[in-house]
C-alpha cells in the first residue's frame, strides 16, 4: 500500500516520489463491467431472438438479467480513473486528452452502426441521416435525438461528469477542492428529485451522481491515504446508490425480478474498488489485463445493434449458447481491430492537432494588441502583432518559435 506523506494532502508533492504503478486490476474489471452489458443485451434482452428470453436461456437469464449493473461500474471507475488523469493537468490539456479518447472509436462506432442496422433493419432502423450525424456530436439527447445504438445514453452522462470536473481542474486540482466537489454535486443529487428544477436533475442525475463522487474519494485514498472523511463520502455514495436500484431494476425488465442481487453486485463493485484504493492488487501487473482494458470502449460502442442484428439473421442455423459465444469473440476481435486501427492513430493524429490549437491559443491570448496613433482621425487604433513564421528571422534577429510539439 502506498500512501501520501502529509506535506502532500495541501498539493504540495515531496521533492522525491516513485512513479506509481500502473492499476492494471482497474483494465480487468473495465472489462468485466463491458463483458457484464454485453451479455445482458445478448441473453436478457428480446433483441434479436424470436421468442421470449426466458424460452432460449432459462437458467442463464436468471443471472445475467442483472447485467446492466455494468454502467454501474463503469461510471464508478470513471470516478476514479479521471480524478487520477487530471491531477497536476490544465484544463487543456484535459480537453485534449478526453476529445482525443472518445470521439475517434465513437465516430466509428456510430457510422459502421448505422451502416449495419440500414443494410438490415430487422432489429433497429435508421430514421434519416441527419439523426446519424447528430450522434456524432455525442450530445444528441440534449436534442431530444434518439442514439444510433442504444448504449449511447451512458455517454452522455459521462459528458456532463467531464464538463462539472473541468471546473476543478481550471482552477487546479487539489484534495480539498477534489473533496469539495464530491460534497455539493452529493447534496446537488439529494435536493434534485425533490426540486422540481430539470436543469438540477439533467446535472446532478441521483441514480448516477454517487458512482463518481465514491469513485473520486476512492482516488484520493489511493493517491494519500483513507481518512474518516472519504470513507463517510464513500459510505453515503452506497447508501444514496444502493436506494436507487429498484428503479434501475424496474427501467431494465418488464416483470418483477427481486433487486437484491442487483444491490449485491453494486456493494460487491465498492468493495472491490476499496481494496484497489488500498493497494491490495498493486502487484498484479498482467499483461494482458491492459489490453483488456483497451478493448473495452470499442466493445461497448459496437456490440448491442450490430449483435443483435447478427443474432435475428443465424437465430434458425446456430444454437444459441455456441451463437451468443462465438458472437462475443467476434466482438472482441472487432474492437481489437477498432483500437489498433481507429482509436490509437486517429487519437493520436487528433491529439496531436488539438495540442497545437491550445498552443497557439495560448500564445495569441499573452500577447497585447498594439496600440497605433490614427493620424487622421485621432484615435488609437489596437493592431494585432505580427507573429513571425516558423522558421522566419523574427525582428530581434532570433528564430521564431515552431507550432509543432516540442515549441
Amino acid at each position: 500500500m502506498r500512501f501520501a506523506r502529509r506535506g502532500e494532502l495541501d498539493g504540495a508533492p515531496l521533492a522525491v516520489r516513485r512513479p506509481a504503478p500502473r492499476l492494471a486490476v482497474l483494465d480487468g474489471l473495465r472489462l468485466v463491467a463491458a463483458l457484464m452489458v454485453v451479455v445482458f443485451h445478448y441473453t436478457a434482452l428480446r433483441g434479436g431472438w424470436d421468442q421470449h428470453p426466458d424460452k432460449v436461456f432459462p437458467v442463464l437469464r436468471t443471472v445475467t438479467r442483472y447485467g446492466f449493473v455494468g454502467v454501474e461500474v463503469f461510471f464508478l471507475i470513471s470516478g476514479f480513473v479521471i480524478c487520477m488523469s487530471t491531477w497536476g493537468r490544465s484544463l487543456g490539456d484535459f480537453v485534449v486528452s478526453r476529445v482525443s479518447r472518445i470521439y475517434p472509436a465513437y465516430w466509428f462506432a456510430v457510422l459502421l452502426t448505422a451502416g449495419v442496422i440500414t443494410l438490415w433493419p430487422q432489429v433497429r432502423s435508421v430514421e434519416n441521416w441527419d439523426v446519424v450525424l447528430t450522434n456524432l456530436t455525442m450530445v444528441q439527447e440534449a436534442f431530444g435525438v434518439w442514439d444510433v445504438d442504444g448504449v449511447y445514453w451512458t455517454l452522455f452522462i459521462e459528458l456532463k461528469f467531464y464538463v462539472l470536473f473541468a471546473i476543478v481542474v481550471a482552477t487546479g486540482v487539489t484534495y480539498r477542492k477534489c473533496v469539495l466537489f464530491c460534497g455539493v454535486w452529493t447534496v446537488a443529487a439529494v435536493v434534485a428529485p425533490q426540486s422540481g428544477s430539470k436543469l438540477l436533475e439533467m446535472w446532478a442525475p441521483t441514480l448516477y451522481t454517487p458512482y463518481f463522487v465514491a469513485g473520486i474519494a476512492f482516488y484520493l485514498m489511493h493517491r494519500f491515504k483513507p481518512t474518516a472523511l472519504l470513507w463517510a463520502i464513500v459510505t453515503v455514495s452506497l447508501l444514496i446508490a444502493l436506494h436507487g436500484v429498484p428503479k434501475r431494476v424496474a427501467d431494465n425488465t418488464n416483470n418483477s425480478i427481486p433487486t437484491w442481487p442487483a444491490k449485491l453486485m453494486v456493494f460487491a463493485a465498492f468493495v472491490i474498488m476499496a481494496l484497489i484504493a488500498l493497494g491490495y492488487f498493486d502487484r498484479i501487473q498482467w499483461r494482458w489485463l491492459t489490453t483488456a482494458g483497451a478493448l473495452t470502449y470499442p466493445l461497448y460502442l459496437i456490440h448491442q445493434y450490430i449483435g443483435m442484428t447478427v443474432i435475428h439473421g443465424l437465430r434458425s442455423h446456430i444454437p444459441p449458447y455456441p451463437l451468443v459465444a462465438g458472437l462475443i469473440a467476434v466482438m472482441l476481435t472487432a474492437a481489437w481491430l477498432i483500437h489498433r486501427c481507429v482509436e490509437r492513430p486517429v487519437g493520436k493524429r487528433l491529439r496531436r492537432a488539438m495540442q497545437q490549437g491550445m498552443e497557439e491559443m495560448r500564445r495569441n491570448s499573452t500577447v497585447p494588441a498594439l496600440r497605433t496613433p490614427d493620424p487622421q482621425s485621432g484615435l488609437t487604433i489596437l493592431q494585432e502583432p505580427r507573429h513571425p513564421k516558423p522558421f522566419e528571422p523574427a525582428e530581434s534577429g532570433r528564430v521564431g518559435a515552431g507550432t509543432g510539439d516540442g515549441g
